[in-house]
C-alpha cells in the first residue's frame, strides 16, 4: 500500500464548515467512533491507505437498480415526475396518473423485482471483466434496497419484499469479488419537496401532490399499512407557497430553493441526519462492504460525514486488522483525497494522478431508460474499452453502471455490451488487473473533458491515442483505434526493447527511430477493439 502521510499539510488547520460545503445542522463528537480513527480530515488522513486490491481490480459493474427503474424513462423520475412540463410528468400522467393521486410511493408498490436472476447477471458480470460489484443501498428516492432497523420504508417491507443488497453480497463474495454499496439518501430532503407541490397550470392547477396529503392513516389495509409516507417523502422542509400560476415561475422557484445540489441537513432539530448516520452505520456493519460511494460533493452532512467515514475505517480494523477499504466522494479538494477516494462522475482527468481515483460512468442514463435503448443510444463496448485504457494509464479505476429493468433483468444490447467486455478482458485482461501507470500516460490528438460530467466533452479518439500502463517489468500499450499504417511512439525512443507482440502472440514488426518506435499492426481480427502491444525490454518498467 502506498503512503499518504505527505499530503497532510493544510488538514489539521481546515475548518469543516467550509470543507463540508454547507451548514451543519448536527454534530456528532470528535472521537465518538469506537477505534483509533477520529472524526476529523486529519486523522482520517494519518491512519488511511490505499488498499492495494483495489489498485489491482482497475474495473467494477454497478447495478444501478431501484424503484425509480419501474417506469423505464431514465434518471431523477422521482423527481422530474412532479414538475409540471417536463416528459416525465407527461409521461406519468399518461401512465398512471396524477401525482395527487398516484406519487413515487405508488410506483414504489409497483416494484417487485419478478424476473431478477442475481446469479446469472454475476456471471455477465464477472466475465465481463469487474473485480468489484457495487448494489445501490438507496437513491433520493429514499427507499433502502437493505435489512434496515432505523427506516421502515426499505424492500424487506415493501416492492421486492427481499433484501437486495445482502443478496448481492452473499453472491459478490461467493464468487471472490469485492463488494461494494452505494449510499445517496443524504440528499432526498430536498430532492423530494416537488412532492409536496401543485400544477401551476390546467384543470388541477393548485392541488398539491400526495407528499402533501398523504398520512400514516391512509395506509389502513393498503400495501403500505403501518408506514408513514412522510417518513418516505421526508417531511415539509422547503415546500413551494401557493399562488404560483405559471409553470416557468414554478420551474424558477424549484431552482432557486430545493433544486439546488446541498450538502447539509433540513432544520429539523437534527432528526434527518442523525437517522442517516444510523442507516449508514448499520449498512457498514451488516454488510461488511469493501466500497462505500457516496453520492456527495465532500462528505456529507459536515462533521457527520467525518463520523461516518471514521466508523467505516474502524469497522474495517476490527474485521481485518487494517484499513482496507474504500470511501469515495466527489469534487474532493487535494487535501481531502489523503482520506478518502475521489470519484469524477462521468468525467476523466487529464494527467497522471498521484492517489487512486475512480470515474463512475453508466452506459446510458443511470436508471433504466426504455426510449434510449430504442434508439440504441448506450456506449458500445469500444466506448468503454477506451475509457477503461484512458482511466487506467492515469492511476484510476472505472465503476460502469449497467442498469436493470425494474423486473431485474437488462434488455439485448446491454447483453452484448458485456459479451463485447468479455471478449476483450479475455484476451487483454493481463494489461489491465494488477497494472500500475508508466512514466506517461500518453499520446495523441485526442483532448479528453477533464473533470465531472466532461465525457460529453471528448473528441473521438483516434489511432494515434496511446494509453501506457505496466506490470512485472512489462510495458503495454493500448491503440484507442486499430491502426491501419505505422504508428511512431514516442516514449519509447531511445529505450531498449526486445518482443513486441499484441495480446494474440502475434509478433509486430517495430523500427526503432529518434523519434520513437514505429509499430506496424497486422490486420484486425474480428471485432475485439482496442488493440494492446505487450513490450518487453530492458529498463522499461519504473
Amino acid at each position: 500500500m502506498i503512503s499518504r502521510r505527505a499530503v497532510l499539510g493544510g488538514l489539521a488547520g481546515a475548518t469543516l464548515g467550509g470543507l463540508a460545503g454547507g451548514t451543519v445542522s448536527w454534530r456528532a463528537g470528535a472521537t465518538a467512533t469506537g477505534g483509533p480513527v477520529e472524526a476529523s480530515w486529519a486523522s482520517l488522513a494519518s491512519h488511511y491507505r490505499y488498499p492495494d486490491w483495489f489498485r489491482d481490480a482497475k474495473f467494477g459493474i454497478w447495478a444501478h437498480w431501484g424503484p425509480q427503474c419501474v417506469p423505464e424513462f431514465g434518471d431523477w423520475y422521482g423527481r422530474l415526475m412532479y414538475i409540471q412540463g417536463t416528459p416525465f410528468y407527461e409521461h406519468h400522467l399518461k401512465h398512471y396518473g396524477h401525482p395527487g393521486k398516484t406519487g413515487m410511493l405508488d410506483i414504489i408498490g409497483q416494484w417487485t423485482a419478478e424476473n431478477w436472476q442475481p446469479e446469472y447477471l454475476l456471471s455477465l458480470y464477472k466475465k465481463a471483466g469487474a473485480k468489484y460489484i457495487m448494489s445501490m443501498a438507496n437513491h433520493h428516492d429514499n427507499l433502502d434496497t437493505f435489512d434496515s432497523s432505523h427506516h421502515a420504508w426499505n424492500t424487506l417491507n415493501v416492492g421486492p419484499r427481499r433484501d437486495i443488497v445482502g443478496t448481492w453480497e452473499k453472491l459478490v463474495r461467493a464468487e471472490g469479488l469485492r463488494f461494494g454499496v452505494s449510499n445517496h439518501s443524504g440528499h432526498a430532503w430536498h430532492w423530494y419537496q416537488v412532492a409536496y407541490g401543485y400544477d401551476a397550470e390546467g384543470p388541477l392547477a393548485g392541488k398539491r401532490y400526495d407528499a402533501y396529503t398523504l398520512t400514516k392513516a391512509d395506509g389502513a389495509g393498503t400495501w403500505w399499512d403501518g408506514l408513514d409516507p412522510q417518513d418516505l417523502y421526508t417531511g415539509r422542509h422547503m415546500v413551494v407557497p401557493d399562488g404560483i400560476d405559471s409553470i416557468s415561475a414554478m420551474n424558477a422557484w424549484h431552482d432557486a430553493h430545493d433544486g439546488q445540489w446541498m450538502e447539509h441537513g433540513p432544520d429539523d432539530g437534527g432528526k434527518y441526519v442523525a437517522n442517516w448516520l444510523a442507516r449508514q452505520k448499520e449498512l457498514v456493519e451488516k454488510y461488511r462492504p469493501d466500497i462505500v460511494y457516496m453520492d456527495n460533493y465532500s462528505l456529507p452532512f459536515g462533521q457527520v460525514g467525518l463520523e461516518a467515514a471514521a466508523h467505516y475505517y474502524n469497522q474495517s480494523i476490527g474485521w481485518s486488522g487494517d484499513i482496507d477499504v474504500v470511501m469515495t466522494a466527489k469534487k474532493l479538494p487535494p487535501e481531502q483525497r489523503a482520506a478518502i477516494m475521489d470519484d469524477v462522475e462521468r468525467g476523466f482527468i487529464d494527467h497522471i494522478s498521484p492517489e487512486p481515483w475512480q470515474t463512475c460512468t453508466c452506459i446510458g442514463s443511470w436508471h433504466y431508460d426504455r426510449p434510449l435503448y430504442e434508439r440504441k443510444g448506450y456506449k458500445s463496448a469500444h466506448n468503454v474499452v477506451q475509457r477503461l485504457m484512458d482511466i487506467v494509464s492515469k492511476n484510476g479505476n472505472l465503476l460502469l453502471s449497467v442498469p436493470l429493468r425494474g423486473d431485474g433483468t437488462i434488455d439485448d444490447e446491454e447483453e452484448k455490451i458485456l459479451a463485447g467486455l468479455a471478449d476483450w478482458f479475455a484476451l487483454n485482461g493481463e494489461a489491465v488487473h494488477g497494472s500500475r501507470p508508466w512514466r506517461t500516460y500518453g499520446h495523441g490528438p485526442t483532448t479528453v473533458g477533464a473533470g465531472m460530467h466532461g465525457e460529453g466533452h471528448m473528441d473521438a479518439f483516434t489511432a494515434e491515442d496511446v494509453r501506457y500502463m505496466q506490470k512485472d517489468g512489462v510495458l503495454y500499450a493500448a491503440f484507442m483505434e486499430w491502426p491501419t499504417k505505422p504508428v511512431v511512439l514516442p516514449p519509447l525512443a531511445g529505450l531498449h526493447i526486445g518482443r513486441v507482440t499484441l495480446m494474440d502472440g502475434r509478433e509486430v514488426p517495430v523500427v526503432p527511430g529518434e523519434m520513437g518506435l514505429m509499430v506496424s499492426l497486422p490486420e484486425r481480427r474480428g471485432e475485439v477493439p482496442v488493440p494492446v502491444l505487450k513490450i518487453e525490454g530492458q529498463n522499461l518498467t519504473i
